[in-house]
């Protein structure tokens, strides 16, 4: 059965159609950055791909936790060990990020590690065709070290209320440490996630 179009699925296939316009061929590396919504908007964006029948990959940082004691080293309610010590961006770019851009028969690895259960996840190595994209959701995604590493990154942003005062903390250390707003390539505004819209860095 086919699915309505709905607001979200045309701005993802807009978005999707401004990506591919301009990085057509190889391999490109897309990040959906921000400190909620982030997952949902990466499927979405990931459908889209899929109906233009293109090779589409999904990735979320929150799969390449670093394990519990070394990210709550600082304390379970630490903004800083939220920032700095919950990620393991070393066995991003090694087992995702750079074996993906490599292309060929390169094998790469979509997650690492299982957060719920504290465990590594049993590794499952994947390969894709010459043309394919990676979707990589999660927080502070525009941070040295990860930043320069995609094509074309989008910023979320709208969405905080309720929202753990941990993970706005982190998100604090974040804007002024990256300024995401500014290095992104499109401000996105999930405040109603059913109603997407673009928004603007020099924006009030």
């Amino acid at each position: 059965m086919v699915q309505s179009a709905t607001p979200a699925s045309d701005f993802a296939d807009a978005l999707m159609g401004e990506i591919r316009h301009n990085y057509r061929l190889g391999r490109v590396l897309v990040a959906i950055d921000g400190v909620e919504g982030t997952r949902a908007f990466a499927d979405e964006l990931a459908e889209a791909y899929r109906r233009a029948d293109h090779p589409v990959f999904r990735a979320s940082l929150d799969d390449f936790q670093r394990p519990r004691a070394a990210r709550e080293l600082r304390g379970a309610n630490s903004p800083e060990g939220y920032y700095f010590d919950r990620y393991d961006l070393a066995t991003l770019q090694r087992v995702l990020i750079e074996p993906f851009r490599l292309a060929g028969s390169t094998g790469f690895q979509t997650a690492a590690f299982d957060a719920a259960r504290d465990v590594e996840r049993e590794s499952k190595w994947l390969t894709g065709p010459a043309d394919a994209t990676l979707i990589l959701d999660g927080p502070f995604l525009q941070r040295p070290g990860l930043r320069g590493q995609f094509n074309f990154t989008a910023y979320l942003e709208g969405r905080q209320f309720g929202l753990d005062p941990v993970v706005i903390g982190a998100d604090e250390l974040y804007q002024a440490e990256a300024g995401p707003r500014f290095g992104a390539a499109a401000i996105i505004d999930v405040a109603d996630s059913a109603h997407p819209r673009r928004s603007f860095a020099d924006s009030c």
